[in-house]
């Protein structure tokens, strides 16, 4: 995501130590004063990472102005002219929050942007942004008759570690935030979404199809083993069936699912209970009729793999018609195997 139109309009940058080692906090002295190349440079480093689809919005149990970040980001908005007073505010909740011994020091960056582009709709929007891995580089330069290599260490333009979003819409909701984080499912990670941020998934298209294709995912694979007796080849059939429901349709429908996907009345019966409990277990409502994110769908279908893993030898790709495969024991061998039916080879 790297609007043309989007501007800098302002940065502040501060240093965030680990509090769990008494690193401490460096704060600058004020906002930054950019070259238009610099900017450019910047703004490829902090918009490009942005390209999922899903978002989030702050949360707190009470009011919402009890969420640290949402608070000093309104009073950002409502009076931009404030942005090294709320940017000193941020690093200061992002310290107390960096109280565990795997957070790693950096530097932190609060940019406000102007015309920046949310599903083609300009707005303003802050950034909060997190620099934590340095890169050496070579610099290369003619000396006199020769050349001179000399190394430093920078950061790489093409990795941010720690990213947010926070578009100037829906302000009574929690914002609009889109989030990245290069430590994946670590510990960081959740130290930032949760504890600093405190954010959570903004219910959409996109996360109603990533719901519904997990919860499929999890039902196929976990419970309906428990209630039937199911082969793997059953199992494999039915992920396929259910990625390629949402491939194929512009929206979900829970019913409509239910009969071409599970079909038996005894397991459509299962899964609609099912739902329920995957719904209370992760606090996210999914609706029983939406529009389908096809780029929730893309990556969601990496997970669906219909795959029958024998021992180490060998892999059997399911792409449908479980009757094809047939399992049976041989007592010669005291070894399973499968049986394939196929018209041809290729």
């Amino acid at each position: 995501m790297t609007s043309e139109q989007t501007e800098i309009d302002g940065i502040a940058v501060h240093f965030s130590g680990n509090k769990t080692s008494e690193e401490g906090i460096r704060q600058s002295k004020s906002t930054l004063n950019l070259s238009d190349d610099v900017k450019a440079l910047l703004k490829q480093y902090f918009l490009s990472p942005f390209k999922s689809k899903e978002y989030f919005h702050f949360f707190n149990e009470g009011d919402l102005t009890g969420n640290a970040v949402y608070k000093y980001v309104s009073a950002l908005f409502d009076q931009p002219e404030s942005l090294y007073e709320q940017s000193v505010n941020l690093v200061k909740h992002l310290y107390e929050n960096s109280n565990h011994p795997k957070v790693k020091p950096g530097e932190f960056y609060v940019v406000y942007f102007k015309d920046a582009d949310f599903n083609g709709e300009p707005c303003d929007a802050v950034g909060l942004f997190k620099s934590e891995t340095k890169e050496p580089f070579l610099k290369v330069f003619p000396s006199g008759e020769n050349y001179r290599i000399e190394s430093e260490e920078g950061v790489n333009i093409h990795k941010l570690d720690k990213g947010c979003m926070i578009y100037n819409f829906e302000r009574e909701q929690g914002y609009v935030v889109a989030v990245v984080d290069s430590a994946g499912k670590s510990v960081e990670a959740q130290l930032w979404i949760d504890q600093f941020l405190h954010v959570l998934q903004r219910s959409d298209e996109y996360s109603q199809t990533k719901n519904a294709l997990s919860m499929c995912r999890n039902f196929v694979m976990e419970k309906l083993p428990e209630e039937f007796e199911v082969s793997k080849a059953d199992q494999a059939e039915l992920l396929t069936k259910s990625v390629q429901f949402f491939k194929d349709k512009e929206r979900f429908n829970l019913e409509e699912f239910a009969q071409e996907v599970m079909q038996q009345p005894e397991v459509i019966e299962k899964f609609k209970a099912y739902k329920t409990d995957y719904e209370d277990s992760r606090d996210f409502e999914v609706t029983e009729d939406f529009s389908i994110s096809d780029q929730a769908v893309k990556k969601q279908s990496k997970i669906f793999k219909s795959i029958i893993k024998l021992d180490k030898n060998f892999h059997i790709y399911v792409h449908g018609k479980a009757e094809l495969i047939t399992k049976g024991f041989d007592q010669q061998s005291g070894m399973h195997f499968y049986q394939l039916f196929f018209k041809e080879e290729s």
